[in-house]
């Protein structure tokens, strides 16, 4: 019987070409950006600060001339024709986003360093995120490098020992049969609730955090590999079969592949209980790490820095994040215009 088939990597490249704004749209969000960030430039330098119970904020000027600057920019490359249509080219999908930034950083500049609507030292202005990173950037990256060393080394032994469980489940039944009820009473019970039972069996509290992070990690990833190894088509192995392969071959080359898309949906899961496990653990016993400057910025009341220690901790999960998809998109390069991406 004949059919005709529709080719979907055509029919995404269609609707991507849809979706993407014309070229002469950038003069209008990117003019609009410029204005929105030369505002908040005049605003900052132009509007003195509210003095509210201690000094001025520091980096003042300094956040005003860069805000300038930015709307130069951003207004010489709204008006620049062909000189500036390969940096227009990268930027012209971040145009809207670009305008909301600066409307937002506008807002945010005149309730709290100009008006002082919003009560200090709770909330402080975006100036006060550069003088974090000037004054105490050193501890801020010590802190950064830990955690991610600690985040590194809980999801990879976590999602090693998740996916190893996962196949064996997927693969033999009695593997099945005596892994299949732990995971169904264990995997429910949130990881930092066995923290007080984990700081008794490990010697430290570094290994504690890796060993709650590995669990949060794992144990989405054994069930999702579990369902991709068990749903595979019963007609790939009857091929397989059929051409002499071994049990061997089945698994590392038919099942494996195959479950590859549940693994990384598994990973995707695993990674938020991860992020959420290991700012628990810092803040409760590691003593270098972002959850544990949190804690010690909270303690000094030093509300600046948690907000620079969140704004690092955001870009650090979503880099991890981008990784993964990275890392997904090169291995299921073969999916490409079979599943939505």
């Amino acid at each position: 019987m004949n059919s005709t088939v529709h080719s979907p990597p055509a029919a995404a490249g269609l609707s991507l070409r849809r979706e993407a704004p014309a070229p002469s749209a950038w003069w209008a969000t990117g003019l609009a950006a410029a204005v929105a960030w030369a505002a908040l430039g005049a605003l900052t330098l132009g509007w003195p600060n509210k003095q509210v119970g201690f000094s001025d904020w520091n980096y003042t000027a300094e956040f005003g001339w860069v805000s300038l600057g930015l709307a130069a920019a951003l207004g010489v490359l709204s008006l620049g024709g062909r000189l500036a249509a390969p940096v227009v080219q990268r930027l012209r999908g971040f145009g809207p986003w670009l305008t909301v930034l600066g409307v937002g950083f506008l807002a945010w500049e005149l309730v709290t360093a100009k008006l002082g609507w919003l009560p200090t030292p709770f909330f402080a202005p975006p100036q006060s995120l550069a003088d974090v990173y000037v004054s105490d950037w050193r501890r801020l990256s010590d802190s950064a490098a830990n955690s991610l060393i600690l985040l590194g080394v809980g999801i990879g032994s976590g999602a090693a020992v998740g996916f190893v469980v996962g196949v064996l489940m997927g693969w033999s039944r009695r593997a099945h049969y005596w892994i299949h009820p732990v995971l169904r009473v264990l995997g429910p019970i949130p990881t930092t609730a066995l923290l007080p039972i984990s700081f008794y069996f490990f010697p430290s509290s570094w290994s504690t955090a890796v060993f709650l992070i590995a669990m949060g990690t794992g144990f989405p990833v054994a069930i999702l590999t579990w369902s991709g190894v068990a749903t595979v088509n019963r007609q790939f192995y009857d091929v397989a079969r059929t051409l002499g392969a071994s049990n061997a071959f089945l698994v590392f080359r038919v099942a494996i592949p195959a479950a590859m898309p549940q693994v990384f949906v598994g990973l995707f899961m695993g990674l938020g209980h991860a992020f959420a496990t290991l700012v628990v653990a810092e803040m409760l016993g590691v003593k270098s790490g972002l959850g544990w400057y949190l804690t010690w910025a909270q303690g000094w009341a030093s509300y600046p820095n948690m907000y620079g220690a969140l704004l690092v901790m955001a870009l650090l999960f979503s880099g991890v994040i981008t990784l993964l998809f990275t890392v997904r998109d090169h291995v299921l390069s073969w999916q490409k215009g079979v599943v939505q991406w």
